[in-house]
């Protein structure tokens, strides 16, 4: 087996593989990375989790650190999210330490002025996304005209977030003579249209292509009514052995549901999503990787550029609107050679959308049924349910107080008056 002292890396990013525990290339590294070091264009195809972030980040870091006497921004990698812009610029400063280049995250959503004072004291790789990048270019502060080497992460990612115009504008401001590299998980003909655009005589790279998954994950799918999801959701998290768990929802709002009724259940967990502010998501992910949150709620954004070792499962409680999203998702479990657990919950509307992921995977998923007791679970659902208080909240003459009633399926809702009130008289 191939091992990274074969690929013709420099000393000390070998050396920082092996403090970072890296012996063996991952397929894309191995096929990519020679490719690169030769200074070919790239159009590499492979899903998350497959190791491409190393496959670009080591041989540009090698190119950069031949000419350190050179200033100014040199590289730019694009990414769609502000979590993978992190991720990625993380890998940059752990592959390169010692090398003497600057690795630089920015993004929106957070005041630019940090960004900018990093900026002027020179940058030698910038990752960043579209919007953020033009905005600051827009005010003067980015300038790349020195750019020797681009990267595309995500790229099909970033064209269905509506970033093709961006990226458009991006590229016009780069030097004609550069090296490129584009990695898409997909190839739809918009994608590859934007790969002709970027690249020049490209060396081709496909891995694990996006209709496969990964060979380490028992999956299953679980057929149950709607308003038993809860349910069941609460049975395997109580029942299974497991370590961090990732339950994906459809949209913001169930992931707000299933937090609610977990935590009524007393069960913590954490969500991720994006009406969560830019400290909460971050906050969301650093419990969830340090193991004191050990469940994390997300919708899809989550389901790609997030790398987090030690899932051991993953629970779609609802199935995506895309087929594709379901490779995705169950891609954060069975990381670095790792096994995992990835279990669907399957309503009758959803069995459509289960039958189209069934034929993109070429697999026909393992199935039981789960019928539900008397708990009244389905209220959860429902889009005006009453938040619990376990007490009425001084200074107020009445508070509401919901509880599930478990024999009707329903919420009941009674009025507390505050204790202090049954002696106070009024005020003329």
């Amino acid at each position: 087996m191939l091992k990274f002292n074969e690929l013709t890396l420099i000393s000390p990013l070998l050396k920082n593989l092996e403090q970072l525990g890296y012996q063996t290339p991952t397929a894309i590294q191995s096929e990519a990375i020679p490719f690169i070091l030769e200074g070919n264009d790239l159009l590499g195809i492979a899903q998350t989790g497959t190791g491409k972030t190393a496959a670009y980040c080591l041989p540009v870091l090698q190119r950069l650190s031949q000419s350190v006497d050179q200033k100014g921004i040199r590289a730019l990698v694009l990414a769609p999210t502000r979590e993978l812009v992190s991720q990625i610029q993380l890998s940059f400063e752990n592959y390169g330490q010692g090398l003497n280049l600057k690795s630089l995250a920015i993004f929106g959503g957070v005041d630019q002025k940090p960004q900018v004072k990093a900026l002027r004291e020179g940058v030698d790789v910038l990752v960043a996304t579209p919007g953020r990048l033009l905005d600051l270019m827009g005010q003067g502060h980015i300038r790349l005209g020195k750019i020797e080497v681009l990267v595309l992460d995500e790229a099909d990612r970033m064209l269905d977030m509506g970033f093709i115009e961006d990226i458009d504008a991006i590229i016009e401001s780069l030097p004609p003579t550069r090296q490129s590299m584009f990695f898409s998980a997909t190839m739809p003909a918009q994608v590859m249209s934007l790969s002709r655009k970027i690249l020049y005589n490209p060396k081709r790279v496909e891995v694990s292509p996006n209709s496969s998954t990964a060979t380490l994950v028992d999956q299953k799918v679980i057929y149950c009514k709607r308003e038993d999801k809860f349910q069941l959701l609460r049975k395997i998290l109580k029942q299974e052995e497991r370590e961090l768990v990732v339950v994906f929802t459809k949209t913001k709002n169930s992931a707000d549901k299933v937090k609610e009724y977990l935590r009524f259940h007393k069960i913590p967990s954490t969500v991720f999503h994006g009406d969560k502010s830019q400290e909460d998501r971050e906050r969301a992910l650093i419990n969830f990787k340090n193991g004191s949150m050990k469940i994390l709620i997300a919708t899809d954004m989550a389901a790609r550029g997030i790398d987090v070792q030690g899932v051991s499962h993953v629970i779609n409680f609802e199935l995506p609107m895309e087929a594709e999203s379901y490779v995705h998702r169950i891609g954060r479990t069975a990381r670095a050679g790792e096994k995992g657990v990835a279990i669907t919950f399957c309503e009758e509307s959803e069995k459509a959308i289960l039958e189209r992921i069934q034929k993109l995977i070429g697999l026909k998923l393992p199935s039981e049924t789960f019928k539900g007791t008397s708990e009244a679970a389905g209220v959860w659902m429902q889009e005006g349910f009453v938040r619990p208080v376990t007490a009425p909240t001084p200074g107020k003459s009445q508070e509401k107080s919901a509880f599930l009633d478990h024999s009707k399926r329903q919420i009941t809702v009674v009025a507390k008056k505050h204790p202090g009130l049954k002696n106070r008289k009024k005020k003329r």
